[in-house]
């Protein structure tokens, strides 16, 4: 399998943080962004941004930025499509996703994404972690697991097939990649390797565990 291209989910509407674009919020030397493109650039052969509005506040950025398809931010799988249809056009089999308010995912997150994949027909795999003993099933669980639906390796061959649905309604990313028979990579990595800033106060907490591992 060629590697694949990434691409960073943004298109959100940050409703928890007051709107704007989390990405952008200052974290160490740098944004929560930078902290992602940093972790994600060396392990894809290119990267791309999704996000929506004025495309000229990520100018600095130098990557180029993918507006979702499908009006009224129907949620990550729009992202995902857009992602797909921009691969499409490089050539590419594949992409991987990450979240673009989410700084610290593991860095081997790619190669982890793939070895589940091998022998797929279309590669389709989403990042998981074990469920804690003393938390409620989520609706993302499965067999104790809890799927991260923005951290996933998507094969271009079915985008069309995504875009069908998301035109029928459908938002939710695990009944898509069920239906297609999605794998979970497994991550028990120390701590929370999907934490992501959704708060201000998650935005304390991440410049608290920068400063702790650095």
């Amino acid at each position: 399998m060629s590697r694949p291209l990434g691409v960073i989910l943004a298109g959100g509407q940050a409703t928890r943080m007051g709107g704007g674009d989390k990405g952008l919020l200052p974290l160490g030397d740098g944004t929560i962004l930078s902290h992602v493109i940093d972790r994600l650039a060396p392990q894809v052969a290119g990267l791309a941004l999704n996000a929506n509005g004025d495309p000229a506040r990520f100018d600095g950025l130098n990557l180029p930025v993918l507006p979702d398809s499908i009006a009224d931010f129907p949620g990550p799988l729009a992202g995902v499509l857009a992602g797909l249809d921009w691969a499409a056009a490089q050539g590419a089999e594949t992409i991987v996703t990450v979240a673009a308010d989410t700084p610290f995912f593991p860095c081997d997150l790619v190669a982890r994404l793939l070895e589940v994949a091998q022998g797929m027909t279309h590669p389709l795999v989403l990042a998981a972690t074990p469920r804690p003993e003393n938390e409620r099933t989520k609706s993302l669980s499965r067999s104790g697991l809890i799927r991260h639906p923005t951290f996933g390796l998507w094969p271009v061959a079915l985008r069309d097939d995504l875009r069908a649905a998301l035109n029928d309604g459908l938002r939710k990313v695990v009944l898509w990649t069920d239906k297609h028979d999605g794998r979970e990579a497994l991550f028990e990595d120390p701590g929370d390797p999907f934490f992501n800033v959704n708060t201000p106060e998650d935005l304390q907490q991440a410049r608290a565990m920068r400063k702790d591992s650095a």
